[in-house]
């Protein structure tokens, strides 16, 4: 049988990712289920987490950096009393501890936490060693040594502890791991911990609300022809940009910029990194302005 022709769709898709599933098999088949052209993600999820995925379709695609800047909450679950090889359920018992932290201990070391903080990746991580995935070289019996950096952990809550388990939320900028914070957290507390359950609710402008699960989409697909509910779940590709200063352009400006030529603002100096371009309401690209000049960086093909 022949494979049906991929379709043009743009926009953003808040995938409510199931545990177990990688994010490489969740944009397979949120593609698959669209029958889009191109995907992609805006910050990976791991198998054993849930929440918040977004996956961009289309022209979407080229505002995934600013996903993946974005801040990102988590909320999680730590078990105290023993540190696994990767930080979480999947991996090893590599130490244990009888010691556990009364509510009030805790609380007292979250300050250590929250700011700027030097952070060790897991061993098993995507983190690139010598041009190999750490967790490639970790699960061929390699020992992996991974260097501090520094990420910024904007706040740091307990919501709660019931016996052995205590549960977080985090909100935190790029490249922090939760991983790594239970098992630092478990450390400094002097009883050791890891993941026992993650999940993410809120990158950048995406929250809990543009959510919708696996299930539901799969539904949806079965709708008869002309039935636009899963366009209807896309979210716009410029929410991804909100808080990002926006510019309008008139109809002959919009045109020069749509074509990849600069455009001056007569008597402007404004300058910035990056603005949201707008023709007629709709947004036509990602562009940077210096001294009045308007310079096309990505520009949409709606």
């Amino acid at each position: 049988m022949a494979r049906r022709p991929r379709r043009p769709v743009h926009g953003w898709l808040i995938l409510d990712k199931p545990l177990g599933l990688s994010s490489t098999q969740a944009v397979g088949k949120i593609r698959w289920l669209f029958n889009a052209e191109k995907a992609g993600h805006g910050g990976t999820l791991d198998p054993l987490a849930t929440g918040l995925l977004p996956i961009a379709l289309g022209e979407a695609t080229k505002t995934v950096p600013f996903a993946m800047e974005g801040e990102k909450t988590y909320r999680f679950t730590v078990k105290w009393g023993a540190e696994t090889a990767t930080c979480d359920l999947e991996g090893a018992v590599t130490a244990t501890s009888a010691q556990r932290p009364r509510p009030s201990d805790i609380e007292a070391i979250l300050p250590r936490f929250v700011g700027r903080i030097d952070q060790t990746p897991p061993a098993y991580s995507a983190m690139k060693v010598a041009g190999k995935r750490a967790y490639d070289l970790a699960r061929a019996g390699e020992e992996v040594v991974l260097a501090p950096r520094p990420v910024i952990i904007h706040r740091l809550s307990l919501l709660g502890q019931e016996g052995d388990e205590a549960r977080f939320e985090v909100d935190c900028g790029k490249g922090t791991y939760v991983r790594s914070l239970a098992r630092d957290l478990g450390r400094a507390l002097g009883c050791l911990g890891h993941v026992t359950a993650l999940r993410r609710i809120r990158v950048g402008a995406f929250s809990e609300n543009h959510m919708i699960s696996l299930e539901k989409l799969e539904e949806m697909s079965h709708k008869p022809p002309g039935d636009n509910a899963m366009e209807r779940a896309l979210v716009p590709i410029a929410t991804v940009l909100d808080g990002i200063p926006a510019l309008a352009l008139m109809g002959e400006e919009g045109k020069r910029l749509r074509q990849g030529q600069e455009v001056l603002l007569t008597g402007s100096d404004q300058t910035a990194d990056t603005v949201l371009i707008l023709c007629e309401g709709k947004p036509l690209g990602v562009a940077s302005m210096d001294g009045g000049r308007v310079i096309p960086r990505r520009l949409f093909n709606l």
